[in-house]
């Protein structure tokens, strides 16, 4: 027999996943518009754990054809984003350091792709903890239209830090 939680445990536990989905998606949105300065560490860390995420997905999905296309599509869309992107990019050198500033629209339209899938799979899937009797979620709740969009935000940011990495390079290069 299942073991069931009260219900206003429930609702605690469903707030505090809204809570922190909005909050993911507000700091998301705000690191896509305006100037920001380069960090040392992000731009490493983007282009580390987004081709390593397609590469554990792709083993994943490697039975199903059809995923492991939308993945590799959206993926390659997601590079063509992320050169769109950079040379939309403004980019700046001043003695506090680097800073660059995205395209906002880039950023906000990929975001609310995002944040359009997250409220499609709880619209579908329900909440989690508001139904007790519901079924649990099927094994491989990777869909393919799920995979394009990951494979699509993987591509354009990895993409999108190494081209940082590579003017970060160049600057130093040209201030040696």
């Amino acid at each position: 027999m299942p073991v069931t939680q009260p219900p206003s445990s429930q609702a605690l536990f469903t707030a505090a996943i809204v809570a922190l989905i909005a909050w993911r998606m507000y700091a998301r949105i705000r690191r896509s518009i305006g100037r920001q300065r380069l960090s040392p560490v992000r731009p490493w860390v983007s282009v580390t754990l987004f081709p390593l995420l397609v590469v554990l997905l792709a083993l994943s999905v490697r039975a199903l054809p059809v995923a492991e296309d939308c993945l590799a599509a959206g993926a390659a869309v997601g590079i063509g984003l992320g050169v769109l992107g950079l040379r939309l990019t403004r980019f700046e050198q001043s003695p506090e350091g680097l800073y660059y500033t995205p395209s906002a629209h880039l950023g906000v339209i990929l975001s609310t792709l995002l944040l359009c899938r997250i409220a499609y799979r709880f619209v579908t899937g329900g909440f989690p903890g508001a139904a007790v009797n519901t079924p649990p979620p099927s094994a491989n709740a990777l869909t393919p239209l799920t995979l394009l969009l990951l494979g699509t935000l993987a591509g354009y940011y990895a993409c999108y830090a190494a081209g940082l990495l590579r003017w970060a390079a160049r600057c130093r290069s040209a201030a040696a």
